[in-house]
Protein backbone atom coordinates (compact mmCIF):
# COMPACT_ATOMS: atom_id res chain seq x y z
CA UNK A 1 0.00 0.00 0.00
CA UNK A 2 1.31 3.48 -1.19
CA UNK A 3 0.58 6.55 1.09
CA UNK A 4 -0.64 9.39 -0.80
CA UNK A 5 0.41 12.67 -0.69
CA UNK A 6 0.58 16.48 -1.61
CA UNK A 7 3.82 18.05 -0.56
CA UNK A 8 3.01 21.90 -0.48
CA UNK A 9 6.43 23.70 -0.41
CA UNK A 10 8.84 26.90 -1.08
CA UNK A 11 12.22 25.22 -2.30
CA UNK A 12 14.17 26.16 -0.69
CA UNK A 13 17.62 23.64 -0.66
CA UNK A 14 16.69 21.49 1.98
CA UNK A 15 12.54 21.44 0.93
CA UNK A 16 14.52 20.16 -2.26
CA UNK A 17 16.02 17.14 -0.11
CA UNK A 18 12.54 16.70 0.56
CA UNK A 19 11.11 16.25 -2.62
CA UNK A 20 13.60 14.09 -3.82
CA UNK A 21 13.22 11.93 -0.63
CA UNK A 22 9.92 11.29 -1.55
CA UNK A 23 10.28 10.62 -4.96
CA UNK A 24 13.01 8.08 -4.00
CA UNK A 25 10.86 6.33 -2.15
CA UNK A 26 8.01 3.54 -3.48
CA UNK A 27 5.76 3.45 -0.51
CA UNK A 28 4.84 7.43 -1.01
CA UNK A 29 2.39 8.28 -4.19
CA UNK A 30 3.40 12.11 -5.00
CA UNK A 31 -0.03 13.27 -6.40
CA UNK A 32 1.02 16.88 -7.03
CA UNK A 33 3.61 19.91 -5.54
CA UNK A 34 1.84 22.79 -4.42
CA UNK A 35 4.34 25.71 -4.80
CA UNK A 36 3.54 29.07 -2.04
CA UNK A 37 6.10 32.33 -1.12
CA UNK A 38 8.87 31.73 1.66
CA UNK A 39 12.04 30.92 1.17
CA UNK A 40 11.92 33.00 -1.91
CA UNK A 41 8.97 34.84 -4.01
CA UNK A 42 6.76 32.33 -5.94
CA UNK A 43 8.05 32.76 -9.34
CA UNK A 44 11.15 30.83 -8.11
CA UNK A 45 9.72 28.03 -5.41
CA UNK A 46 7.23 27.42 -8.76
CA UNK A 47 10.40 26.83 -10.97
CA UNK A 48 12.75 25.55 -8.42
CA UNK A 49 10.09 22.48 -7.64
CA UNK A 50 9.95 21.58 -11.16
CA UNK A 51 13.51 22.04 -11.66
CA UNK A 52 13.82 19.34 -8.87
CA UNK A 53 11.28 16.84 -9.89
CA UNK A 54 13.03 16.87 -13.20
CA UNK A 55 16.69 16.16 -11.78
CA UNK A 56 14.73 12.86 -10.61
CA UNK A 57 13.42 12.38 -13.90
CA UNK A 58 9.25 12.91 -13.08
CA UNK A 59 8.19 15.00 -14.96
CA UNK A 60 4.72 13.39 -14.53
CA UNK A 61 4.56 15.29 -11.36
CA UNK A 62 2.12 18.19 -11.59
CA UNK A 63 3.78 21.09 -10.07
CA UNK A 64 1.17 23.75 -9.48
CA UNK A 65 1.60 27.51 -8.30
CA UNK A 66 -0.13 28.77 -5.35
CA UNK A 67 -0.61 32.14 -3.58
CA UNK A 68 1.88 34.83 -3.97
CA UNK A 69 1.70 36.62 -0.31
CA UNK A 70 0.45 35.61 3.12
CA UNK A 71 -3.04 35.84 4.15
CA UNK A 72 -2.87 39.57 5.91
CA UNK A 73 0.80 40.78 6.13
CA UNK A 74 3.74 41.33 3.50
CA UNK A 75 6.00 38.25 2.42
CA UNK A 76 9.15 37.83 4.61
CA UNK A 77 11.75 36.04 2.32
CA UNK A 78 15.10 34.15 3.54
CA UNK A 79 17.39 34.89 0.18
CA UNK A 80 19.81 35.38 3.46
CA UNK A 81 20.28 31.31 4.27
CA UNK A 82 19.16 30.07 0.41
CA UNK A 83 20.56 32.39 -1.55
CA UNK A 84 18.82 34.67 -4.77
CA UNK A 85 17.60 31.91 -6.17
CA UNK A 86 16.31 29.71 -3.38
CA UNK A 87 18.67 26.66 -4.57
CA UNK A 88 21.98 28.22 -4.83
CA UNK A 89 24.74 25.83 -4.56
CA UNK A 90 23.81 23.78 -7.64
CA UNK A 91 23.15 25.45 -10.90
CA UNK A 92 20.27 23.31 -12.69
CA UNK A 93 19.23 24.48 -16.46
CA UNK A 94 15.65 25.90 -16.69
CA UNK A 95 12.62 23.69 -16.61
CA UNK A 96 10.56 22.16 -19.81
CA UNK A 97 8.26 20.46 -17.69
CA UNK A 98 4.75 22.88 -18.12
CA UNK A 99 3.46 24.32 -14.64
CA UNK A 100 0.21 23.26 -14.53
CA UNK A 101 -2.58 26.08 -15.61
CA UNK A 102 -4.58 25.03 -12.22
CA UNK A 103 -4.31 27.22 -8.62
CA UNK A 104 -2.22 25.44 -6.44
CA UNK A 105 -4.93 26.03 -3.57
CA UNK A 106 -7.50 24.51 -6.44
CA UNK A 107 -5.52 21.59 -7.02
CA UNK A 108 -5.46 20.56 -2.89
CA UNK A 109 -9.12 20.80 -2.94
CA UNK A 110 -9.86 18.60 -6.15
CA UNK A 111 -7.51 16.33 -5.11
CA UNK A 112 -8.67 15.79 -1.41
CA UNK A 113 -12.21 15.83 -2.74
CA UNK A 114 -11.36 13.58 -5.45
CA UNK A 115 -9.47 10.84 -3.11
CA UNK A 116 -11.26 8.98 -0.45
CA UNK A 117 -11.92 10.04 3.40
CA UNK A 118 -8.54 9.94 5.48
CA UNK A 119 -6.65 8.98 2.11
CA UNK A 120 -4.33 11.67 1.31
CA UNK A 121 -2.16 13.40 3.77
CA UNK A 122 -0.38 16.62 3.21
CA UNK A 123 3.14 17.34 3.82
CA UNK A 124 3.70 21.13 4.12
CA UNK A 125 7.20 22.48 4.25
CA UNK A 126 6.50 25.91 4.00
CA UNK A 127 4.50 28.99 4.96
CA UNK A 128 0.90 27.46 5.28
CA UNK A 129 -0.86 30.20 3.40
CA UNK A 130 -1.79 27.62 0.48
CA UNK A 131 -3.30 25.20 3.18
CA UNK A 132 -5.12 27.29 4.82
CA UNK A 133 -6.70 29.23 1.89
CA UNK A 134 -8.10 25.77 0.54
CA UNK A 135 -9.84 25.17 4.22
CA UNK A 136 -11.04 28.74 4.33
CA UNK A 137 -12.42 28.47 0.89
CA UNK A 138 -13.65 24.40 1.03
CA UNK A 139 -14.26 23.86 4.75
CA UNK A 140 -15.85 20.25 3.88
CA UNK A 141 -12.30 18.73 3.09
CA UNK A 142 -10.95 19.32 6.45
CA UNK A 143 -12.83 16.33 7.35
CA UNK A 144 -11.39 14.03 4.38
CA UNK A 145 -7.72 15.38 5.23
CA UNK A 146 -6.11 12.08 6.80
CA UNK A 147 -3.30 14.12 8.59
CA UNK A 148 -1.12 17.36 7.78
CA UNK A 149 2.64 17.32 8.35
CA UNK A 150 4.45 20.03 8.46
CA UNK A 151 8.26 21.51 9.19
CA UNK A 152 7.46 24.93 11.57
CA UNK A 153 7.57 25.98 15.05
CA UNK A 154 9.40 25.50 18.12
CA UNK A 155 9.09 25.42 22.06
CA UNK A 156 12.78 25.12 23.56
CA UNK A 157 14.82 26.29 20.87
CA UNK A 158 12.09 29.24 19.89
CA UNK A 159 13.17 31.33 16.75
CA UNK A 160 15.40 31.32 14.00
CA UNK A 161 13.84 34.42 12.20
CA UNK A 162 12.44 36.21 15.35
CA UNK A 163 13.84 35.79 18.91
CA UNK A 164 10.56 33.69 19.34
CA UNK A 165 9.05 32.43 16.41
CA UNK A 166 10.70 29.98 13.38
CA UNK A 167 10.45 31.48 9.73
CA UNK A 168 7.21 29.24 8.26
CA UNK A 169 5.04 30.24 11.01
CA UNK A 170 6.18 33.88 11.22
CA UNK A 171 6.02 35.01 7.45
CA UNK A 172 1.98 33.58 7.77
CA UNK A 173 0.88 33.21 11.44
CA UNK A 174 -2.94 34.07 10.44
CA UNK A 175 -2.50 30.86 8.22
CA UNK A 176 -0.83 28.63 10.58
CA UNK A 177 -3.71 29.80 13.24
CA UNK A 178 -6.58 28.57 10.71
CA UNK A 179 -4.65 25.31 10.03
CA UNK A 180 -3.49 24.65 14.29
CA UNK A 181 -8.08 25.17 14.89
CA UNK A 182 -8.65 23.05 12.02
CA UNK A 183 -9.63 19.80 14.11
CA UNK A 184 -7.44 17.70 11.17
CA UNK A 185 -4.46 15.78 12.55
CA UNK A 186 -1.96 17.27 13.00
CA UNK A 187 2.57 16.26 13.12
CA UNK A 188 4.56 19.25 14.00
CA UNK A 189 8.45 19.05 13.11
CA UNK A 190 9.44 21.74 15.41
CA UNK A 191 13.47 23.22 15.29
CA UNK A 192 14.14 21.66 18.16
CA UNK A 193 13.79 18.44 16.21
CA UNK A 194 15.25 19.66 13.09
CA UNK A 195 17.73 20.57 14.91
CA UNK A 196 18.85 16.72 15.56
CA UNK A 197 19.49 16.49 12.34
CA UNK A 198 22.66 17.68 11.15
CA UNK A 199 24.37 17.68 7.95
CA UNK A 200 27.66 17.32 8.73
CA UNK A 201 30.78 16.58 6.48
CA UNK A 202 30.66 12.62 7.37
CA UNK A 203 27.02 12.48 6.47
CA UNK A 204 27.26 14.79 3.49
CA UNK A 205 30.55 12.68 2.17
CA UNK A 206 28.14 9.79 2.18
CA UNK A 207 25.47 11.15 0.36
CA UNK A 208 28.27 12.50 -2.46
CA UNK A 209 29.88 8.50 -2.32
CA UNK A 210 26.40 7.63 -4.34
CA UNK A 211 28.24 9.08 -7.61
CA UNK A 212 25.52 9.79 -8.96
CA UNK A 213 23.60 13.54 -10.48
CA UNK A 214 20.88 13.59 -8.07
CA UNK A 215 23.46 13.09 -5.30
CA UNK A 216 25.62 15.58 -6.82
CA UNK A 217 23.04 18.26 -7.01
CA UNK A 218 21.56 17.66 -3.41
CA UNK A 219 25.11 17.97 -1.89
CA UNK A 220 25.68 21.14 -4.06
CA UNK A 221 22.58 22.53 -2.38
CA UNK A 222 23.75 21.02 1.37
CA UNK A 223 27.31 22.40 0.84
CA UNK A 224 25.64 26.37 0.28
CA UNK A 225 22.83 25.91 2.55
CA UNK A 226 24.68 24.55 5.63
CA UNK A 227 27.31 27.62 5.68
CA UNK A 228 24.38 30.02 7.12
CA UNK A 229 23.45 28.13 10.18
CA UNK A 230 27.25 26.68 11.09
CA UNK A 231 28.03 30.08 11.11
CA UNK A 232 24.85 31.03 12.44
CA UNK A 233 24.84 28.04 15.71
CA UNK A 234 28.20 26.86 15.67
CA UNK A 235 27.41 23.42 14.95
CA UNK A 236 29.06 20.91 13.12
CA UNK A 237 26.72 21.07 10.02
CA UNK A 238 22.98 22.58 9.12
CA UNK A 239 19.62 21.28 10.10
CA UNK A 240 18.26 19.67 7.67
CA UNK A 241 14.41 20.93 8.33
CA UNK A 242 12.15 19.54 5.45
CA UNK A 243 13.14 16.25 4.94
CA UNK A 244 12.13 15.17 9.06
CA UNK A 245 8.69 15.72 7.43
CA UNK A 246 8.92 12.98 4.68
CA UNK A 247 11.17 10.69 7.12
CA UNK A 248 8.68 10.71 9.33
CA UNK A 249 6.03 9.45 7.19
CA UNK A 250 8.48 6.64 5.88
CA UNK A 251 9.73 5.69 9.55
CA UNK A 252 8.06 7.18 12.47
CA UNK A 253 10.01 4.92 14.64
CA UNK A 254 13.06 7.41 13.96
CA UNK A 255 10.93 10.00 16.25
CA UNK A 256 9.45 10.33 19.37
CA UNK A 257 6.67 13.00 20.70
CA UNK A 258 3.82 14.18 22.39
CA UNK A 259 0.72 15.31 21.86
CA UNK A 260 0.35 18.90 22.76
CA UNK A 261 -1.97 21.81 22.98
CA UNK A 262 -0.63 24.57 20.67
CA UNK A 263 -1.63 28.14 19.96
CA UNK A 264 -0.45 30.35 17.17
CA UNK A 265 0.21 34.14 18.37
CA UNK A 266 -0.84 36.60 15.62
CA UNK A 267 -0.40 39.79 17.57
CA UNK A 268 1.75 39.88 20.47
CA UNK A 269 4.72 42.84 19.84
CA UNK A 270 7.68 40.57 20.10
CA UNK A 271 5.93 36.60 20.10
CA UNK A 272 4.13 37.26 16.45
CA UNK A 273 4.54 34.22 14.57
CA UNK A 274 5.58 31.86 17.86
CA UNK A 275 4.15 28.75 18.67
CA UNK A 276 2.47 28.97 21.92
CA UNK A 277 3.50 24.75 22.96
CA UNK A 278 1.67 23.53 26.01
CA UNK A 279 4.67 20.89 26.29
CA UNK A 280 4.70 20.23 30.00
CA UNK A 281 0.89 20.46 30.16
CA UNK A 282 0.33 23.88 32.05
CA UNK A 283 -3.11 24.59 30.66
CA UNK A 284 -6.31 22.94 30.29
CA UNK A 285 -5.90 23.35 26.28
CA UNK A 286 -7.14 20.51 23.87
CA UNK A 287 -4.57 18.77 22.63
CA UNK A 288 -4.36 19.71 18.58
CA UNK A 289 -1.09 18.80 17.62
CA UNK A 290 1.81 16.19 18.11
CA UNK A 291 4.96 17.77 18.96
CA UNK A 292 8.12 15.93 17.99
CA UNK A 293 11.17 16.32 19.38
CA UNK A 294 13.23 13.03 19.97
CA UNK A 295 15.24 11.71 16.61
CA UNK A 296 17.37 8.63 15.59
CA UNK A 297 19.68 10.89 13.68
CA UNK A 298 22.03 8.17 12.18
CA UNK A 299 18.74 5.93 10.96
CA UNK A 300 17.49 9.28 9.32
CA UNK A 301 20.56 9.79 7.09
CA UNK A 302 20.61 6.39 6.39
CA UNK A 303 17.79 6.36 4.88
CA UNK A 304 17.89 9.72 3.39
CA UNK A 305 21.31 8.36 1.54
CA UNK A 306 19.42 4.99 0.62
CA UNK A 307 16.65 6.85 -0.91
CA UNK A 308 18.39 9.26 -3.21
CA UNK A 309 20.81 6.87 -3.93
CA UNK A 310 17.52 5.33 -5.79
CA UNK A 311 17.06 8.13 -8.01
Amino acid sequence: MTRKIIIDTDPGQDDAVAILLALGSPELDLLAVTAVAGNVPLPLTAVNARKVCELANRRDIAVHAGCDAPLSQPLVTAEHVHGKTGLDGTDLPDPTMPLAEEHGVDAIIRLVREGAPGEITICALGPLTNVATALTRAPDIAARIGGIVLMGGAYFEVGNITPTAEFNIYVDPEAAEIVFSSGIPITVLPLDLTHKALIDRTRLDAIRALGTPVAEAACGWLDFYERFDVKKYGGDGGPLHDPCVIAYLLKPDLFTGREINVEIETEGRFTRGMTVADWWGVTDRKANATFIGGLDADGFFSLLTERIGRL
